[in-house]
């Protein structure tokens, strides 16, 4: 049928969404008499917004998210230190634009890692480039990109990231040549693109996560220069949601 041949032709043309929809939208256009122009529209813009569906949820494949959190499902009410006000300026995503980082301090549970993946959930949406790994992990993969001679093209990777997530600094120690490549990444990506990171250490307690002052100061340095930082203060959201679970059982 012709019907089928134009849908073959289509797909060739990677035009799926169009595929589709074009005989039903066909119908439609012949009932109510819209114009060949107006019923051209509408396939065209059908099949813009599903490859705009799609690049976004290619970004968000591979930001590698543990899970989806967003901005809407965090409960600012349980924190009261974190000002939702600036998390949600910060949502406009301007940071990225101007190559600032963004600091979450604070201590297990309380929402670092939350406002961290909804931040770059955000960005994925704005179709940036975003990857979320966790300290510990990245700190191997750079070692490893050392030892086998790619640690000069993994730097130029995650530096054309326009967005990159550390989480769980200072859960686990680094030891010196972890330290040293961890500060050239944050020199490489330093005033060209963003960082978010959350820690459970306070700044003065660096030098003990990196196992030196000297390299703590200097990635501290980098870091801070253009930066927001948000230090919570308040219970965990995980011995909340235990606590809740145990007095309904």
């Amino acid at each position: 049928m012709e019907t089928e041949r134009i849908k073959e032709q289509l797909k060739r043309l990677s035009l799926y969404r169009i595929a589709e929809i074009f005989e039903e939208e066909a119908a439609k256009a012949s009932k109510v008499k819209t114009s060949y122009i107006g019923f051209l529209a509408r396939l065209v813009e059908e099949e813009v917004l599903a490859k705009t569906d799609r690049s976004i949820n290619a970004r968000i494949a591979k930001a590698k998210f543990p899970q989806i959190k967003t901005i809407e499902g965090f409960d600012f009410s349980f924190q009261p230190s974190i000002p939702e006000a600036f998390i949600k300026e910060l949502a406009e995503l301007s940071f990225i634009g101007k190559a600032e980082n963004v600091l979450f301090l604070g201590p297990p549970g309380v929402g670092k890692t939350h406002l961290s993946i909804a931040l770059g959930l955000k960005a994925c949406e704005k179709r940036k480039r975003v990857l979320f790994t966790y300290a510990n992990e990245l700190i191997e993969q750079l070692m490893a990109a050392r030892v086998n001679g790619s640690f000069g093209k993994k730097l130029q990777i995650l530096g054309r990231l326009e967005l990159l997530i550390i989480d769980e600094l200072g859960y686990l120690p680094i030891n010196k040549e972890g330290a040293n490549l961890f500060f050239q990444l944050i020199s490489k990506r330093y005033e060209k693109g963003s960082i978010i990171i959350s820690s459970n250490k306070p700044f003065e307690e660096w030098g003990e996560i990196f196992c030196d002052d000297v390299i703590a100061s200097a990635i501290l340095d980098r870091l801070l220069h253009h930066s927001h930082i948000i230090a919570i203060n308040g219970p965990s959201y995980r011995t909340k949601e235990k606590m809740g679970a145990t007095s309904n059982n």
